[in-house]
Parts: structure tokens; sequence; C-alpha cells
């Protein structure tokens, strides 16, 4: 997904046909079991499954088109010998707020034992509530 596209819910040109978007989208989800780097991208485009536009449609060939030219990326396991520790490896990311709509954010993780991936995530900021005896 392109750094500089911005996804909103408002726009004019609603999608022609919305049951086409939500099956290729969720073909895609899909595809993040074994394409973790897609993970951001598809949880953007998910969040437009009620009303898709044109302009979600837009990224979601550009996510196809990527997947065609990277067809060899994946996760693979590798061999790690058990002779050595196996180093517990964490990486997490947040894109503070970004979202023009509801201004939260969307964060990551993933997590490898040794040179191998063992989880990832990827999801929106929820909305915490208080009670009115909280306070």
């Amino acid at each position: 997904m392109a750094t500089n596209c911005k996804l909103t819910k408002h726009g004019s040109y609603d999608f022609e046909d919305p049951t086409f978007y939500r099956s290729i989208v969720g073909v895609l989800q899909y595809a993040t079991v074994t394409r973790p780097d897609i993970t951001y991208s598809i949880n953007k485009v998910c969040q437009f499954l009620a009303k898709p536009l044109n302009s979600h449609w837009t990224v979601v060939k550009r996510i196809l088109r990527y997947l065609q030219g990277t067809k060899h990326l994946g996760l693979t396991i590798t061999y790690a010998n058990i002779n050595y520790d196996l180093p517990l490896i964490a990486y997490c990311d947040a894109d503070w707020a970004s979202d023009i709509d509801d201004k939260k954010s969307t964060s990551g993780a993933c997590l490898y034992l040794g040179p191998n991936l063992v989880t990832w995530w990827s999801k929106k900021q929820q909305t915490i509530s208080r009670s009115s005896t909280e306070a």
C-alpha cells in the first residue's frame, strides 16, 4: 500500500459491485496466513466492506498486483540448530491516529523464535468507554 494513501469512508463514487469487493477482500484475508507483509493493507481495505468506494477498489487492485509480482515471497520455516539458544525477538509499530474518519491508530507486531516467524497481528485501536462512576 502506498505510504501516502489515506482511505476514507466518505466519497462520491460507490463501487458498482460491493459483493465482488467483499469476496476479493475475503480471499485476501486468507492470503495473510502465509503473507504477513500484506496484513496492514488488508486490514485497511476490510474497514470499508459495508460501503466500498472506487478508491478502495483501486487499493485492492494494487494489493493484487503486488502479490502477482512477489509470488516468491512468503513464510518459510528454517532449520534452527537446537545446540544453541533460540532468541525470541519481537517487533511492533503503530501509525498514530492516521485514520481520517475516526482518528484511531492501527498497530501491528510480529514475534520470531530463532529465524522463524511464529505469530503476527495488525489491528485498529478500540474505543474504551468509561462508566460515569469511574473518573
